[in-house]
């Protein structure tokens, strides 16, 4: 931490503006070292490159059942100078390995690798934007601008519509706006960078403008043999949630006696997640044959899958039109 005496004082005023008359500035820790995400906590001032944050708390994440699960490092911001709302992400390390059909991908956090991406879209509609800076330590600090607006995830969750109102109604529009997206992804292999992360959470719906824009591309995985793959993956996989409304899962239709129950087999469940089913057709028959051609790339049975986004497109742009409106 530096000393508050240290704090510049624009930035000084900028504190005592955001705080009120009757704030102590004394007792603000600011720091310059972010290396210990611990100690960045509310109330503190991050201060680099010239600029400082009032960090107000950590951001958390709802996924798979954990509510509310905080991320130690990542900060909810003011930024001081502007009075904008930010999102600061700090260094932090992470290595799991995946598999996907038999294949296996090395999968890290890399802050760096979100500091290129940030770089590399800056001003693309369908990313969320921002700057990435280092603190006196060499840390990549990404400070990030606030979208205002809603999880994909949750959007379509909240959908009130049975399955087969909202696939002829809602759905078209929807995937017009995924398809923006799995262009925004084809855009980023061309540059030869990947997502690392593609999930239906990791789509947000801004608000101010109805444009889908992907977040937290700070993931990044090793395959020798398939250098986009687990991108793909992922994108399959929000493609299967989006055309089934939510997920449709084996044990919901059993509970249910569902007559799809006689006819599916274990080729037809989602390549990733066995509990998931990708051949929607059997479940939903008015879904076009060449909407679930492209699920089932992505199933069990699949015996080939998506080399590159371009050739996701031109499956989908056949789907879209089958659809029509």
């Amino acid at each position: 931490m530096a000393p508050m005496e240290n704090l510049p004082e624009p930035i000084r005023q900028q504190l005592a503006h955001a705080l009120g008359p009757s704030a102590n500035l004394n007792t603000v820790a600011v720091h310059t070292d972010t290396t210990d995400f611990y100690r960045v906590s509310y109330g503190d001032v991050l201060l680099i490159d010239g600029k400082g944050y009032l960090i107000r708390q950590n951001a958390k994440e709802g996924r798979f059942g954990i509510d509310d699960q905080e991320k130690f490092w990542v900060k909810m911001a003011m930024d001081l100078a502007s009075g904008q709302r930010k999102i600061i992400k700090l260094v932090f390390h992470e290595r799991f390995t995946a598999h996907i059909g038999g294949i296996a991908f090395e999968c890290f956090r890399s802050p760096r690798k979100e500091a290129r991406i940030l770089k590399r879209v800056g001003g693309h509609p369908n990313f969320m934007q921002g700057k990435a800076l280092e603190d006196e330590k060499g840390n990549t600090v990404r400070i990030l601008d606030f979208i205002y607006g809603r999880p994909l995830s949750s959007h379509i969750e909240d959908l009130s519509a049975d399955h087969r109102t909202y696939f002829h109604e809602a759905f078209p529009a929807i995937l017009d706006n995924f398809i923006g997206c799995v262009r925004a992804i084809a855009f980023l292999h061309a540059q030869g960078e990947k997502h690392g992360d593609i999930r239906r959470d990791h789509i947000l719906i801004d608000r101010e403008t109805d444009t889908y824009r992907w977040i937290d591309f700070d993931f990044n995985f090793r395959h020798r043999e398939s250098f986009y793959g687990y991108d793909l993956f992922g994108l399959g996989n929000v493609l299967m949630f989006l055309a089934g409304k939510g997920d449709v899962l084996v044990q919901d239709l059993h509970r249910q006696n569902h007559p799809a129950m006689a006819v599916l087999e274990q080729g037809d469940v989602n390549i990733v997640f066995h509990h998931r089913v990708a051949n929607l057709r059997k479940v939903y028959d008015y879904i076009p044959e060449s909407l679930n051609r492209v699920l089932l790339h992505f199933s069990m049975g699949a015996n080939w899958f998506y080399e590159t986004c371009d050739q996701l497109l031109e499956d989908l742009g056949n789907c879209r039109a089958e659809l029509g409106r």
